[in-house]
């Protein structure tokens, strides 16, 4: 588990909290049914209305990195490629053929595969690279649902406030509904700005980067499995994948 998200926010929640107990405030002039539901199921819905399932699906998916991201060791990588290399050296390409029935990854099966079958680099690289850039962009587009919810969820908010003072502009002269009224409106804006700053974005972002590191990683592989097709020493190559590390 990504414990430094987890911290991340529970210290945020803490700090929010916190400061209104220190205000002198009360937890529970924060906790609004009314507001959560404009709020809550205001952002979701319009979230839902421009998202494809498909790419909700992935979404979901997704979220679980947050706090348990797919674990992408570059040095391991690199000793990887530079044992393959020397395997190739030494059995020839063919011999990567049984290499890559041992890789559990897809990606590197199938390109140590297509070296096996005596692929032109020219041809590997456009195949693969396909492959990178089609996963890339798939995740990138399911990420937008939760930057969505982040750009909706503090306009919501406003609009849970304007309903809030609607509410009690058309109940003046029964001074007991004002609070609940009053509460709704400024909850409602507290939820939507809370939800967008706190946790959609953050989200977003942190998916944006375990995205973007999944990709280096596989252009690291594909240079080095590229490499091994074209000759090079292992030693260069080793040379050559260790810039990925800089």
């Amino acid at each position: 588990m990504d414990r430094l998200s987890l911290f991340g926010l529970i210290l945020a929640l803490l700090a929010i909290l916190g400061g209104s107990l220190f205000e002198g405030g009360s937890l529970s002039t924060l906790f609004n049914g009314a507001a959560a539901i404009i709020v809550f199921g205001g952002t979701l819905g319009a979230a839902l209305l421009q998202t494809p399932l498909v790419d909700l699906q992935r979404a979901l998916g997704l979220f679980r990195w947050i706090f348990g991201p797919p674990r992408l060791d570059f040095n391991r990588g690199i000793e990887k490629v530079v044992g393959w290399s020397v395997h190739a050296r030494r059995y020839g390409l063919l011999g990567l053929e049984k290499q890559g029935e041992l890789e559990n990854d897809p990606f590197l099966r199938k390109g140590l595969q297509l070296i096996a079958d005596g692929g032109e680099p020219e041809v590997v690289r456009e195949i693969m690279e396909v492959e990178v850039n089609v996963c890339e962009q798939r995740d990138l587009q399911a990420i937008r649902f939760y930057e969505s919810m982040g750009g909706y969820a503090p306009t919501i908010g406003i609009i849970g406030a304007v309903m809030g003072l609607i509410h009690v502009m058309t109940n003046l002269g029964n001074p007991t509904s004002l609070g609940l009224g009053i509460a709704t409106a400024f909850v409602s804006t507290i939820y939507g700005v809370g939800i967008a700053n706190l946790f959609f974005l953050p989200v977003a972002s942190k998916l944006r980067s375990i995205v973007f590191r999944q990709y280096q990683y596989r252009e690291m592989m594909l240079d080095g499995m590229l490499a091994i097709v074209q000759g090079h020493n292992p030693g260069a190559i080793r040379v050559k994948l260790e810039g990925y590390l800089k």
